[in-house]
């Protein structure tokens, strides 16, 4: 995963902390609401790193940039498998696009994701872009991220350089963002330029971008409307889970419109062989979407 707040409810079990008041809230929500249409400076940046901190409970160790915040997770008797629903669900490109040539995270964090890719889906090469050379090291020495190998390669590079890589356009069949910092604003690239780019780097005749979103944040109904503008609105996101986090799904290459008794019949196989909750993807989906499940899911 990458940077920041991934849910409020494992860090509520972590650290056994009390929700705030409501006065607290409402006060941070109208700080929110005054940054909420602030210009995006897309970069170059300078970049600021918090310490990188871990800590354990329940047999799962958890990543976090120096506050509590949970920033990514693994169950230290399964290290290749994905800890937190909101990360099973950055896999939902499954249901639409078969293993691809190449799979791009940006934003390492706990390596979650890229471990297992690279673990189960053999036919990808996997790729992380990871702006944190102290995430880079943490993921290898704490979360059990294996080194670069044929079909693994983790670069220390800033993403919004990736993306305007030309040599990276109409090249990714599957690109999973999850870019945030230890404020837990949103994430921290989100402009209409940069989410064009995302899309220019996908393989033209069909890719699926997965983003990690604040759902209960001002920055979610931001992202959501330069996605929808960068992706010809071709754009839902699933459900929130983890009291926060909500996952958008974007599209490219031609337009789809396929039955939900089809996806089911792919959410069973994906759930068989991955062990992945495919069918709960499938749900969110329909609820999104407002359609009957008897129907078809179009984008």
């Amino acid at each position: 995963m990458t940077t920041l707040i991934k849910r409020a409810s494992a860090e509520a079990r972590a650290f056994g902390r009390k929700k705030e008041s409501n006065r607290q809230k409402r006060g941070a929500r109208e700080r929110d609401d005054e940054l909420a249409n602030a210009t995006c400076i897309d970069a170059p940046r300078k970049p600021r790193f918090a310490p990188v901190t871990f800590s354990e409970e329940g047999g799962v160790r958890y990543l976090h940039f120096g506050t509590e915040w949970v920033q990514g997770a693994m169950r230290l008797k399964k290290p290749d498998h994905i800890e937190l629903e909101y990360a099973q669900q950055m896999m939902a490109w499954l249901l639409f696009i078969e293993t691809p040539a190449r799979i791009v995270q940006l934003g390492l964090g706990a390596a979650a994701l890229t471990k297992f890719c690279h673990r189960f889906l053999k036919r990808a090469k996997v790729e992380a872009v990871e702006l944190n050379p102290a995430v880079m090291i943490a993921a290898r020495a704490m979360f059990d991220l294996p080194y670069d190998d044929a079909r693994l390669t983790v670069t220390e590079r800033d993403a919004w350089e990736f993306v305007n890589d030309r040599m990276n356009h109409g090249t990714i069949g599957a690109l999973q963002i999850d870019l945030y910092d230890a404020t837990a604003r949103g994430p921290v690239l989100d402009s209409v330029s940069f989410y064009r780019a995302c899309r220019a780097c996908l393989a033209p005749q069909a890719g699926v971008v997965t983003i990690n979103l604040f759902g209960d944040h001002p920055s979610f109904v931001r992202n959501m409307r330069h996605l929808n503008e960068a992706f010809d609105q071709r754009v839902i996101a699933l459900p929130e889970v983890h009291d926060g986090n909500r996952v958008a799904i974007a599209f490219a290459g031609p337009a789809l419109d396929v039955p939900f008794a089809a996806l089911e019949a792919r959410a069973k196989l994906i759930e068989a062989q991955l062990g992945l909750p495919a069918r709960k993807w499938v749900k969110g989906l329909a609820e999104s979407a407002g359609t009957a499940s008897s129907g078809s899911f179009a984008i």
